[in-house]
């Protein structure tokens, strides 16, 4: 049975992201335990936002770990997205991780629109990068990492709505 303290936990959990990740683009590992061990705990007393138990926070965060991983090789995305991705998955459960992923991935996507519009950049200069892009100009990167807790926190949003939160 999901508890109300650990929906607020993991509320303030998602907001310090998202926050941290759109000022900074960074995410300290403190913040990233942080939310494991809250993950964990809810996990543990049956308590948590999404109803999921123990052996199915511990698969979702390893499956979260190893799904964003190729992306992190081939510097596609940071080390923190990865990290965020693999608490999530110990919040929502590996069932989730696909929905979140396709959500935040849209949102992203249409970021990254935003910013070639705003610095007047052709798509065409993008394939002629080395690297992948950081920058648009003057414009800075994507915030991954608040596009997927912002999934998680509207997946929340709706599973309360619909009555899953028992």
């Amino acid at each position: 049975m999901a508890h109300p303290i650990f929906s607020a936990v993991f509320l303030v959990w998602a907001t310090l992201v998202a926050a941290s990740d759109i000022r900074s683009r960074r995410i300290s590992n403190g913040l990233v335990l942080a939310g494991l061990a809250g993950a964990f705990a809810s996990a543990f007393l049956d308590a948590g936002p999404f109803g999921i138990s123990l052996p199915q926070a511990l698969v979702g965060m390893l499956l979260g770990l190893v799904g964003l991983f190729p992306f992190f090789l081939l510097r596609a995305m940071g080390a923190a997205d990865v990290k965020v991705f693999a608490v999530l998955g110990g919040w929502c459960g590996a069932h989730s991780l696909l929905g979140l992923w396709v959500i935040a991935s849209l949102v992203a996507g249409l970021h990254a629109v935003a910013l070639m519009l705003l610095s007047r950049t052709s798509p065409g200069v993008l394939w002629h990068r080395r690297a992948p892009t950081l920058a648009l100009g003057r414009y800075r990167a994507t915030p991954y990492a608040a596009c997927l807790v912002a999934a998680a926190v509207a997946w929340l949003a709706y599973f309360v709505a619909t009555g899953g939160m028992q």
